[in-house]
């Protein structure tokens, strides 16, 4: 049986992935991106996601949510382990939208808790993160942030993370894990994406992945965060998705910025 694929929701990737079968899934691409109704989300989860094997590459971060009905298909207590820029803790509607994916995943019962890695966007400052949910930990970027931030969520730095993660890794010893990357977690060298770019490097993360391996049994997980055109199917996507996603540019070398650094992670993921 195969351990991964390719599900292609929007063209992010070109061309064929090494050992990763693909899925062809682009006619549900501009009806579930960046948000969409549950009844739909579990329409595509019974038809397309629930056959998937435990390790899954999709396109854009704008179908982060999409981890949220991943994790549910792990049968057993697991901690659901992102590296993320951005927290995708707000609790705000729509229920189901790639900001707010955490809180999701946290209402299955056997997501015992979420813990994400490398945010460095403005929802930790106030007044965006009273929208938060203080269930997610969070380890954010001291260098992204101001003294009281840093003070709040125990901020680290480019120069500690590694032995906290470390600790944390140790922590969870013998546990199962589910582990999701969003490629804008990388810093903006190492990954073109639609959203905001993080400090990590393509390394730093496959090495945070292979500290895992080490201590815990990841069980599943997925990698997303390339970036691709919005294509949206309803105008309340339209306009929610004008209104949110940040005004960057794309780089010409698109598809070969993102290879590399799947080229890095990928094989840490699937072990």
């Amino acid at each position: 049986m195969e351990r991964s694929v390719n599900l292609n929701l929007d063209d992010a990737w070109d061309g064929e992935i090494p050992d990763t079968p693909g899925v062809d899934a682009r006619e549900w691409g501009p009806r579930i991106r960046y948000f969409a109704p549950e009844r739909l989300l579990a329409e595509f989860a019974d038809r397309v996601l629930a056959p998937l094997p435990p390790f899954v590459i999709y396109g854009s971060g704008d179908f982060h949510h999409l981890s949220g009905w991943l994790v549910r298909r792990v049968t057993e207590p697991v901690t659901l382990i992102s590296f993320d820029n951005h927290p995708d803790w707000d609790v705000r509607p729509p229920k189901w939208t790639c900001g707010g994916w955490i809180n999701r995943a946290l209402e299955c019962e056997q997501v015992r808790r979420a813990v994400v890695w490398g945010c460095g966007n403005f929802e930790l400052n106030w007044p965006s993160r009273i929208f938060g949910n203080r269930r997610v930990a969070v380890h954010a970027w001291a260098e992204r942030f101001g003294p009281g931030v840093r003070r709040r969520f125990d901020c680290m730095t480019r120069e500690d993370w590694r032995g906290r993660f470390g600790r944390f890794a140790e922590s969870l010893a013998g546990s199962a894990v589910y582990v999701t990357v969003d490629l804008d977690c990388l810093r903006a060298e190492e990954a073109v994406t639609n959203w905001e770019n993080g400090l990590f490097t393509a390394e730093d993360v496959a090495w945070a992945i292979g500290m895992l391996r080490e201590h815990c049994r990841v069980v599943a997980g997925d990698v997303c965060g390339a970036h691709s055109p919005p294509r949206l199917e309803r105008w309340t996507q339209r306009l929610a998705s004008w209104w949110d996603h940040p005004k960057l540019s794309s780089a010409d070398d698109v598809g070969k910025v993102n290879a590399r650094a799947l080229s890095v992670i990928w094989p840490a993921m699937v072990g």
